[in-house]
């Protein structure tokens, strides 16, 4: 937990924290339900020591931007068990009511890995949009590869998860 969120959570944040359950709710309640599963139902990684899904990034910014920027400690959103930051409200909003859309697949974990039946976490600068989905890479080679033939290491991978996601520490 960074030092900022420790003392928002001592000035009396509560009422924030509670609107941001709330808000969780009723996107959840809203959400249709998919034929695929959702990134938020998968285990999401995070950094050990801060919290952070995908170490601070913004994940809306692949979408909008194009690119990897960081989230703002004064955008923050709890989702899928981790902390998600943000680099606008708008951006924060549009998460919240989309998670399965912006978030990474495979919980962040590396697609062209979880084809071949291993986890590696995927560098949040290593990343490709495909198909409407963030797909984070380990290394340049790994996401070279998935973008030539993305529709192989999908259905490798997809098949794969399930068994993988099992064996992840809780």
């Amino acid at each position: 937990m960074t030092a900022q969120r420790q003392q928002r959570n001592q000035s009396g944040s509560r009422p924030l924290f509670r609107r941001a359950i709330a808000a969780i709710t009723l996107a959840t309640l809203l959400s249709p339900p998919s034929g695929a599963p959702a990134a938020t139902t998968q285990r999401i990684i995070a950094n050990r020591y801060s919290g952070l899904a995908i170490d601070g990034f913004d994940p809306v910014s692949y979408f909008v931007d194009g690119q990897a920027l960081m989230g703002e400690p004064d955008f923050e959103a709890a989702q899928g068990g981790v902390v998600w930051r943000f680099r606008n409200e708008g951006n924060r909003a549009s998460f919240m009511a989309h998670p399965e859309v912006y978030g990474p697949q495979f919980g962040g974990y590396d697609p062209t890995d979880v084809a071949r039946g291993v986890t590696v976490a995927g560098n949040p600068r290593l990343f490709a949009v495909v198909e409407e989905r963030l797909f984070l890479f380990s290394r340049e080679e790994s996401r070279d590869a998935f973008r030539a033939d993305p529709a192989r290491y999908l259905s490798r991978a997809e098949a794969r998860w399930p068994a993988l996601e099992e064996q992840l520490p809780q």
